[in-house]
């Protein structure tokens, strides 16, 4: 006889009787963001912390990220050993496949469950109630976390097939992130065309030349995607009319930023920036332009991607820029909200599918600390405006630390019904499976 687990008996009920309404929901997730990752950006940017729009949200909780390769976050041990949460931390496609559908996975997978089997996901779910849908990402598009939000495939490096599935089968009505196969990752042209990141060159040829489509609407006519990729028409896409479904594949392989040229390891914003690519504000704007003219509402999926990718190299500048652009996008879409829509009608949610680099202040781990009765875990230093804080990073993989989670809008409040526990240092938290339950309870 099979023992039913209470907790997620509990859960699966809320999921159930939890049936809501909102006309647009946007899901900001900074890839690999921890609390002292936003704090850094905090001290740079203003001096202070705790200055991020979202800061303000109503609805604040921690959320774990662990994955069924490791399926426990224990709040107690978190805080008793400095290595605990680097045991067995989740990957990006895994927790991913939580945010996008509610349902825990192994490494690796994308919008499938631990025996391959697929699993509905936000886009589908929403394209279903008639409302459009989108996903930005500051990284190819065709990489982990965007793709759970749209497909399915049993290994997340196969980004042929995935980005074959996103254009070809599903019925999203925006994408917009790197690959570009004309440049490289400091988004260079090169002359030497790699087509892997946008699912082979049929298909590029096919996008080029007006051709690609599927049917995205439901009407059994196909509907042909507009391809983008100067930074001119992202910024155009962003006020007045614009097309019905867009593919955006700003002129990098990589980032938009974090592979260019120059110093990997200088301070934030000392090295230029390419100007050949938007920013991550300028495609979220420009798809929520395209995606508000339905009048059922619209879902979208925003990726700070490369915050990630900065801490997997410990870049403290370039980590803070993403961030920072990150932080930036997020504020747009609030004004968005208070000039376009209300809250009354709009959810936004802010967070990370998990923590990477271990990032803490300086000093921290010292093997005296325990001992002498001093903390382990040191605070960053602010060294105000306009500085790099003081910052120390203690791994270039990810974590299983508890990561931040903010909301505010319709329903928001509803994720206190989720609460799984009380974290010492961090409070009340939630799962990062919680999110993408909450997201298909939304019916109208």
């Amino acid at each position: 006889m099979k023992i039913i687990n209470l907790k997620y008996l509990f859960l699966l009920t809320i999921f159930v009787i939890n049936v809501l309404s909102a006309k647009n929901i946007i899901l900001f997730i900074s890839d690999g963001c921890g609390y002292n990752h936003i704090e850094a950006a905090s001290f740079y940017q203003y001096g202070e912390k705790n200055k991020q729009v979202y800061q303000e949200f109503p609805v604040q909780y921690a959320m774990s990220t662990y994955s069924q390769n490791n399926p426990q976050y224990n709040n107690k041990k978190a805080w008793e050993s400095f290595d605990y949460v680097i045991f067995k931390p989740t990957d990006s496609a895994a927790s991913g496949t939580a945010l996008a559908t509610g349902v825990k996975t192994l490494n690796g997978k994308v919008g499938v469950d631990t025996n391959n089997a697929v699993i509905k996901n936000a886009v589908e779910h929403f394209e279903s109630i008639g409302k459009s849908t989108g996903v930005v990402t500051s990284v190819p598009f065709a990489h982990a976390t965007p793709a759970t939000f749209v497909t399915h495939d049993t290994l997340r490096n196969n980004y042929s097939e995935i980005a074959r599935n996103m254009l070809r089968e599903s019925a999203i009505d925006v994408i917009m992130g790197g690959g570009h196969p004309y440049y490289d990752e400091q988004g260079k042209f090169t002359g030497v065309y790699d087509y892997m990141m946008v699912g082979g060159p049929e298909l590029w040829k096919e996008l080029l030349s007006g051709k690609l489509a599927s049917d995205a609407n439901g009407d059994s006519h196909p509907d042909f995607w507009e391809f983008i990729d100067d930074r001119s028409d992202f910024q155009a896409f962003a006020y007045g009319p614009a097309p019905v479904r867009v593919i955006g594949i700003p002129k990098t392989m990589g980032s938009l930023q974090v592979g260019r040229v120059g110093d990997e390891h200088a301070g934030a914003f000392e090295v230029p920036f390419n100007e050949n690519v938007p920013t991550l504000v300028e495609m979220t704007l420009a798809a929520i332009n395209i995606l508000d003219d339905d009048e059922e509402g619209f879902f979208l999926m925003v990726e700070g991607g490369a915050v990630d990718w900065a801490s997997h190299g410990n870049l403290s500048g370039r980590m803070i820029e993403e961030e920072i652009d990150f932080n930036n996008s997020v504020e747009a879409v609030v004004e968005w909200v208070k000039k376009n829509s209300s809250w009354d009608e709009t959810t936004i949610i802010v967070t990370a599918d998990h923590e990477t680099g271990y990032l803490t202040g300086p000093g921290s781990n010292d093997s005296t600390a325990a001992a002498t009765g001093l903390e382990i875990w040191k605070p960053l230093i602010n060294n105000g405006k306009g500085n790099m804080p003081g910052m120390e990073w203690h791994s270039d993989k990810h974590t299983n630390s508890l990561v931040p989670f903010f909301a505010k809008g319709r329903h928001a409040d509803k994720f206190k019904d989720y609460i799984v526990n009380i974290d010492p240092v961090r409070g009340a938290y939630i799962d990062n499976a919680n999110v993408g339950q909450f997201l298909l309870s939304i019916t109208d």
